[in-house]
């Protein structure tokens, strides 16, 4: 099956979804944040086929979220170590997993995110760094950027209108 690309979509979003594929994507990244590197230990955390492993992983590289390293010349061998890119993906799983535990496991907290230094549970929350607001739907919009393309900044514009009169700098999620 063809995989839809997202990158000529004038949305930060979609073009990210475009870099880091699907959901086995999001998992080998959270697999290297606990700290594997090699093929067969994601393969052996993910019990995802080896040709699915590869193509993935090759994807990550691709898009910069990963580097291949050899670490064994006979045979040769690459492990796969997260780039400052990749690194930054990191908030979004925390946020990720934090949602997953309140709303998609019953409640049960199966994974968390903790503190390096005291291993106290953290509850990811996301803050604007220039005011110190939490960015919350009640807080903060999505809204056209200064390199938005005209024809989208009319389409929203326009949904907008059509929407009771809202602002039309902001576009509801």
């Amino acid at each position: 099956m063809q995989r839809t690309s997202f990158a000529a979509m004038d949305c930060p979003i979609a073009r990210s979804l475009d870099a880091l594929g699907e959901w086995w994507s999001l998992l080998i990244l959270r697999d290297a944040f606990i700290g594997l590197t090699r093929f067969d230990e994601f393969q052996q955390s993910l019990g995802i086929a080896p040709n699915m492993l590869a193509r993935r992983l090759k994807r990550l590289v691709e898009a910069g979220l990963l580097e291949r390293h050899a670490y064994s010349q006979r045979p040769l061998r690459h492990e796969y170590r997260l780039t400052a890119a990749g690194r930054e993906v990191f908030p979004v799983l925390a946020a990720l997993g934090a949602w997953g535990s309140r709303h998609a496991t019953g409640g049960k907290v199966l994974v968390q995110v903790a503190g390096r230094a005291d291993g106290q549970p953290m509850e990811p929350v996301l803050i604007d760094r220039r005011s110190g607001t939490p960015i919350t739907p009640e807080t903060a919009a999505f809204r056209p950027g200064p390199d938005a393309r005209p024809a989208y900044r009319e389409r929203v514009a326009l949904l907008l209108e059509r929407r009771n009169g809202r602002n039309a700098d902001s576009v509801p999620v």
